[in-house]
């Protein structure tokens, strides 16, 4: 009985802090930055890259081709990761998840 009553006051007090920290997350980001004209368009290069990649026929070609097009797929992620930022879930939101997969 003492478990599930101390599992339940331990969710009750996630459940209340959630809603306030998506308040907060959904007005406009300070640190988002715009991309300037030269990185957009780099960054279309390197997603028509990607889509024609990824319309290759991988059967018909060599290991090493393979190998090669799986490093050149590496470099474009890294490259577009640096331009266009990425979703990024905070340390807080894992624990959160975490305790909820395991309370569940």
């Amino acid at each position: 009985m003492k478990k599930i009553a101390y599992s339940l006051s331990v969710l009750m007090l996630f459940v209340s802090f959630v809603p306030s920290a998506i308040a907060k997350e959904e007005g406009p980001e300070p640190n988002k930055k715009e991309l300037s004209p030269e990185d957009q368009a780099r960054l279309d290069q390197l997603e028509n890259r990607f889509l024609e990649i990824k319309a290759m026929d991988f059967s018909s070609m060599e290991k090493s081709e393979r190998k090669e097009v799986r490093k050149e797929l590496r470099e474009i992620n890294k490259e577009s990761k640096g331009l266009g930022g990425g979703v990024y879930i905070s340390t807080g939101a894992i624990i959160i998840i975490l305790l909820l997969i395991l309370i569940l």
